[in-house]
């Protein structure tokens, strides 16, 4: 759905330029241009193509940026981000003075192009100096991202998120992998699986209703063992049963589905 709405978004905004783009053109131009309408309608036409290429590669880029976002650690990202956003209020500083000069009209586009250019220079380099540098201040401030750090330079391969199945929650043993440290990266809840722990926790059978009920009292004290290692998913997906929503979720998420 927003990849339809980033291609409607070009698309308009091209056939906008283009039919806009009329009424820049000189006068001399327009004077030998014996339909006007035509005109805008065949430059809407081109500005509306343009955009959808724009659109197409703007997708393209999008999906391999939020890729490369999905699987980067957050203490790496965090760092890029403050140094992108150093970068560019150093950048704006620096413009404040050369915005306010009074130019003469011939050289007035030096402003935008000033702009355009230092926010560039800038953010880059503040990008470039957070790749560089902003690794070691992670390190001082805190020890425990080196391993982070190391996932994303390839020298460690990432822990896959543990995906955890009903019956491995209701007999406990899940506890013991965590307290042994055996069990590495994200633990997953899925919310299918919350609701169907209540469902057994009201059930009319007593068997069924100590099953829900313990299970429901080691996910919370779980969470407030482990905190945010144990996250829970409320992504509602369409499926038969929890088995087939917990094997969407694994495909979706790239995790490892644990059962007993």
């Amino acid at each position: 759905m927003v990849d339809l709405l980033i291609l409607i978004l070009f698309v308009l905004s091209g056939a906008a330029a283009g039919w806009l783009g009329v009424d820049l053109l000189p006068e001399t131009l327009l004077i030998q241009v014996d339909d006007a309408e035509r005109l805008r309608l065949v430059l809407a036409a081109a500005g509306a193509g343009f955009g959808l290429v724009a659109g197409v590669l703007f997708r393209q880029l999008r999906r391999r940026l939020m890729q490369q976002v999905r699987t980067m650690p957050t203490d790496l990202l965090i760092s890029r981000a403050v140094g992108l956003i150093l970068g560019l209020l150093v950048a704006n500083l620096l413009l404040a003075p050369i915005l306010l000069l009074p130019l003469p009209w011939e050289v007035i586009f030096v402003k935008p192009l000033a702009a355009v250019l230092s926010n560039v220079f800038f953010g880059v380099l503040g990008y470039n100096l957070a790749e560089v540098h902003g690794r070691t201040l992670l390190r001082l401030f805190n020890p425990a991202s080196t391993e982070a750090l190391l996932v994303a330079d390839g020298v460690l391969l990432p822990a896959s998120a543990k995906i955890l199945d009903t019956s491995v929650i209701i007999d406990g043993r899940i506890r013991g992998l965590l307290d042994s440290g055996l069990l590495e990266g994200q633990v997953i809840v899925a919310q299918c699986v919350i609701d169907e722990l209540q469902t057994l926790a009201d059930s009319a059978n007593a068997e069924k209703r100590g099953k829900g009920r313990r299970g429901l009292k080691l996910l919370a004290e779980l969470r407030e063992q482990y905190g945010r290692r144990l996250v829970v998913n409320s992504t509602r997906y369409e499926g038969k049963g929890v088995d087939d929503k917990l094997l969407r979720l694994a495909a979706d998420t790239g995790g490892t589905l644990l059962t007993a």
